[in-house]
């Protein structure tokens, strides 16, 4: 099932080119008063969601996929853990290239070394919303790579029981300020987490090890890989990262991106597509 979120906060079930308006099942969810919970509600109920969805599609309204403005399909990940230099080819072209490593090549570790980071969950959006540059005297990057939504909390699980923890998946755009800050600090401007176009559930994708995916700009290919070359796949990203912390449902993990991250400016338009999740436009402006 592919799953979105629209306008002003709706669920829609995604349908080729027509998404259903099923917002009616998140009345399963349940209620809560604060302190509010630390993770997601609707990822953590999601087989009641899909379930109500499913029940409701053939009445629900529908409308052109085109037609609404899409957000992220997770509203309240707790954390957003992403994955450096987890393609090889990425390590070489990093090394390789003065303009990204920033004088600290020495430094740029592949993921077993360097670990994950955290992306602040405030510069989380959906592709509806588009991407709004900040530094412009700085050369701001696209970075296109499968994001893994968690479905139940993980904590210390071993990698060959990695694929028991996820929701599903979406493709995920790793927005970078190049500098000698942290990577943190530097990824983490509003807008520079782009997930979408919808949530496609765990289901659907048997075999996430062997993905295309690719970017252009502007109609100009710029990234093109699969992600068999990732260095750490899915279930062992989920089995580091829950070595160090809890995941909870509705945290994303961001898995890396391949070589070819190159420049974006304002005015630019950015088309993301992975196999078998789909195709995300994003529109790039000024901050």
């Amino acid at each position: 099932m592919k799953l979105c979120r629209f306008g002003e906060g709706r669920l829609g079930l995604v349908e080729g080119t027509v998404v259903r308006d099923v917002t009616a099942a998140l009345e399963v969810l349940p209620a809560y008063r604060y302190p509010l919970p630390g993770f997601d509600p609707m990822i953590a109920n999601l087989d009641k969601v899909v379930a109500r969805a499913r029940a409701i599609a053939a009445e629900a309204p529908a409308q052109p996929v085109s037609s609404v403005s899409l957000l992220s399909p997770v509203a309240n990940p707790g954390k957003i853990a992403c994955a450096p230099l987890n393609y090889q080819k990425h390590v070489d072209e990093v090394r390789s290239d003065a303009q990204i490593h920033h004088n600290q090549a020495a430094t740029m570790a592949p993921i077993q070394t360097a670990g994950l980071f955290l992306k602040a969950t405030s510069a989380l959006v959906g592709p509806g919303q588009g991407i709004a540059l900040r530094k412009l005297d700085r050369r701001n990057d696209h970075e296109v790579e499968l994001a893994v939504v968690i479905g139940k909390t993980a904590n210390n699980v071993r990698a060959s029981e990695g694929y028991e923890y996820v929701a599903g998946y979406a493709i995920g755009l790793d927005i970078t300020i190049r500098g000698p800050e942290e990577r943190s600090l530097r990824k983490s401007s509003d807008s520079y987490a782009v997930v979408g176009p919808w949530l496609v559930t765990a289901d659907e994708v048997p075999d996430p090890a062997n993905l295309n995916l690719r970017i252009a700009v502007n109609g100009e290919e710029r990234q093109n890989s699969n992600t068999k070359y990732l260095i750490l796949g899915v279930p062992e990203l989920i089995a580091f990262a829950s070595s160090f912390y809890t995941l909870y449902p509705g945290d994303i993990i961001i898995t890396g991106t391949p070589e070819g991250v190159s420049p974006i400016q304002p005015g630019d338009v950015i088309s993301a597509y992975i196999e078998r999740i789909g195709t995300m436009d994003v529109t790039v402006r000024a901050a």
